[in-house]
């Protein structure tokens, strides 16, 4: 059952990173963060791994 929360939050993180490039993104393409769907989709990977595990 723990895999399957870990799994689902990993993908959650990485479906709001993705809308977040999306949906706000970065107009300059200075922001090292959100300039690249890819890291945004890894950012939040690593925050919703973060959140799972951190309880």
């Amino acid at each position: 059952m723990q895999s399957i929360e870990i799994a689902g939050a990993a993908a959650a993180g990485g479906v709001l990173g993705y809308l977040w490039h999306r949906l706000v993104g970065c107009s300059t393409g200075a922001c090292p963060i959100v300039r690249s769907p890819y890291l945004s989709v890894i950012w939040g990977v690593l925050l919703g791994l973060s959140f799972t595990l951190g309880r």
